[in-house]
């Protein structure tokens, strides 16, 4: 079954690349385009501030050159990170390209807090081996990139503005290719549907944490780039990776997003314990209570199921002056009932951040061309099996720059848009999904919990309206399908990605799984070949340039 694929277009526009998202990797492709001279325009599901860079809070890892650090280092702690499947030459590309980071962002209105010699304050997170973290407002990163960002592209009101215009309040409803090269973007706003004519899309619109019944993530971050990329003939890969973030304020019965506890507080001294009192990550990782996060979730996540508990306890009083080292967290907490400084704060993993998504190289650039992708959306070979902390931000600022430059390679293709269609979609009901995923594909996971979700997706999904809130179950639907085919097919306990009835790693398997959709419109999935390894940052594109 189909839904009626004729849409009637109610609006027209033109630009030189159309970003679909406002985050971090979104604005600033947007803001590179600009210097550039290209005629941008951006698409957002929400308003400027409705982003998950807006909740970023322990800051960006930027290697330095103080305490033993070095690109080298950064290197070395991002690929034990990942579990054997981060793409060295891409990882290291990203990380160079970060230290130029903190510059351009003080160049556009970003105010990082420093140390008592004047220089950038450093914090250490989970996996890192110094402190390497620069952050603004003490637990405040990601609204000072934010605010800067908007500002630089004036993306604070509607409206043009020398040459960029912003359309809040819209979403992506397809990328429109024809003869296998984009040629613009189908867009769902208050004025009906329109369609935007553009030789360039890039896709940033962030993740899929609303597959989960509670996250870190924003209400808009319904995996809708991995559905747009899909469709449009991009491959996806390390989808099955989904980090669950160790220390999110736990609340019972809670649902939607929920507020973290940065990982900067371990940093800074904070420890977890159990409800008897007991250290959680004594004797399980040389670095304790600094372990990379897939460890601390894991960890918390078995000693949640022998106690039979559902949450543990973050003790944070040692830390001196925390109010205002971690303003973010304190209103959170207080807002809760809890202070700090005397209490102990609970905490459980939620979903937080996925290390896969639309393959890309180093600058943005999918095999369809014209397509880029930047950010959480995409999998440049960074993250890995399981992403180490504060390198999200770093990613987009970097990445996103690069798609804003690359874009300009298409500067005078033209092709017909052709017909205008909706793709055909099915979806399960929202809530019933994230039950399903939330109960058997989170932090462990079997091969059981797996087939019972994909079960329930072939069978109870059905025909997708046209309204926003429909495609965005679309995507989630679809999305579920690609992540749970991935993580059956994983049959190993790798990084973010536990099986509980494969609980060790197999290195037959140390490899991506990529995932396309075939001429018939269903998913396959396959394992990476040796040549593919390093395709994450050696790609072209072919036929970029029209």
């Amino acid at each position: 079954m189909t839904i009626p694929s004729g849409v009637s277009v109610a609006w027209e526009a033109s630009a030189d690349l159309v970003v679909v998202g406002g985050g971090v990797a979104g604005l600033s492709a947007a803001a590179a385009a600009r210097r550039g001279g290209l005629r941008v325009l951006t698409v957002s599901k929400g308003g400027p501030l409705d982003t998950a860079t807006q909740y970023a809070q322990g800051g960006i890892a930027v290697p330095g050159t103080r305490d033993g650090d070095s690109v080298d280092a950064h290197v070395f702690d991002t690929c034990e990170a990942g579990g054997g499947l981060c793409v060295p030459s891409a990882v290291r590309s990203i990380v160079s390209g970060g230290l130029g980071t903190a510059a351009t962002l003080q160049s556009l209105g970003a105010s990082f807090d420093r140390d008592r010699g004047g220089d950038l304050a450093r914090t250490r997170e989970g996996g890192h081996s110094v402190r390497r973290i620069i952050h603004a407002g003490g637990d405040a990163t990601g609204a000072e990139v934010q605010r800067a960002l908007n500002i630089s592209v004036g993306a604070v009101s509607v409206g043009a503005e020398a040459g960029h215009s912003v359309l809040f309040g819209s979403a992506a409803a397809r990328v429109l290719v024809h003869r296998g090269e984009v040629v613009g973007l189908l867009v769902s706003s208050d004025q009906g549907f329109g369609v935007v004519h553009s030789p360039v899309v890039l896709l940033a619109t962030g993740g899929l944490g609303q597959l989960y019944s509670c996250s870190t993530n924003p209400p808009g971050a319904t995996a809708d780039g991995i559905a747009l990329g899909l469709d449009a003939g991009a491959e996806i890969a390390d989808l099955e990776f989904v980090q669950f973030h160790p220390t999110v304020l736990f609340a019972a019965g809670s649902s939607g997003r929920r507020p973290l506890v940065s990982e900067a507080v371990r940093g800074e001294g904070a420890h977890l314990v159990d409800q008897d009192g007991l250290r959680i990550m004594t004797g399980v990782h040389p670095l304790g209570d600094l372990a990379p996060r897939d460890v601390v979730s894991r960890a918390i996540a078995e000693r949640l199921h022998i106690t039979g508990t559902d949450h543990v306890l973050l003790d944070a009083r040692s830390i001196d002056k925390f109010h205002s080292r971690f303003p973010t967290v304190t209103a959170a907490c207080l807002a809760a009932g809890i202070d700090p400084r005397e209490h102990l704060i609970p905490v459980a993993p939620a979903a937080h951040y996925s290390c896969g998504g639309i393959v890309t190289d180093v600058w943005g650039r999918t095999g369809v061309p014209g397509l880029l992708a930047a950010g959480e959306v995409a999998r440049t070979g960074l993250h890995g099996a399981n992403r180490l902390a504060s390198n999200s931000l770093l990613e987009g600022l970097v990445v996103g720059e690069r798609a804003g430059a690359v874009a300009a390679e298409r500067l005078g293709v033209r092709n017909r848009t052709g017909d205008v269609q909706l793709p055909a979609g099915t979806s399960v009901p929202r809530e019933r999904l994230q039950q399903l995923m939330t109960e058997h594909a989170g932090v462990v996971r079997d091969g059981y919990g797996l087939d019972r979700v994909a079960s329930a997706i072939r069978d109870e999904a059905s025909v997708s309206g046209r309204e926003v809130r429909a495609l965005e179950d679309s995507a989630l639907t679809i999305t579920a399908s690609a992540l749970v085919r991935a993580a059956m097919q994983r049959r190993e306990s790798r990084g973010c990605h536990t099986r509980r009835d494969f609980p060790s790693g197999d290195e037959d398997m140390r490899r991506s799984i990529r995932t396309r959709k075939n001429p018939d419109g269903d998913l396959e999935s396959r394992f990476e070949s040796a040549s593919q390894t390093d395709a994450g940052s050696t790609q072209t594109m072919a036929g970029v340039n029209g």
